[in-house]
């Protein structure tokens, strides 16, 4: 055995050493439960709260379309200098610009609208139509969630502007 530089024999810890390459070769069992278990819990909640967001995923997807397609009509209306015409159809469950569909509302979405009485057509359409000189015919639509709460989009005749006002249930 190679001397130190004291002159003294160095102290041999082979305890310590088995300890450090057994300790290097894996995870205790100990350690294993512990990380399954905060998986586990991970994915639980996860799984559990998957319904909820995906109906929150579906609603505000609904919102945002409904608000882009009313804008696209606006400035159709206005690019053009002839009315364009925003729709929902509750029968079909879409909405759209002209006679092109933009959209479908999810199941999970409930969809009411409030419009003059000469902007419902045969088919039981709403339609809100935006002039070009900026105003519209005005009116509403209401996006709500299974438990009545939502937003109300609502445009303003003068100026054909779009408003989002809460809707509780």
């Amino acid at each position: 055995m190679p001397m130190s530089a004291t002159g003294k024999r160095p102290v041999a810890r082979r305890g310590f050493c088995s300890l450090c390459r057994a300790r290097q070769r894996g995870f205790t069992l100990l350690e294993l439960m512990v990380a399954l278990t905060v998986a586990s819990l991970a994915i639980g909640a996860t799984v559990v709260a998957y319904p909820k967001m995906y109906a929150s995923m579906e609603y505000r997807g609904a919102l945002r379309g409904v608000l882009a397609a009313m804008n696209t009509a606006r400035i159709e209306a206005v690019r053009s200098g002839q009315p364009a015409v925003f729709y929902v159809d509750p029968g079909t469950r879409t909405y759209g610009v002209g006679d092109r569909e933009l959209g479908r509302f999810p199941a999970s979405v409930s969809v009411q609208f409030t419009v003059a009485g000469q902007e419902i057509d045969g088919r039981g359409r709403g339609h809100i139509r935006f002039h070009p000189e900026g105003g519209a015919t005005g009116g509403s639509v209401d996006l709500l969630r299974g438990q009545g709460a939502g937003v109300r989009l609502r445009v303003d005749w003068l100026f054909g502007s779009v408003t989002q006002v809460e809707v509780s249930g």
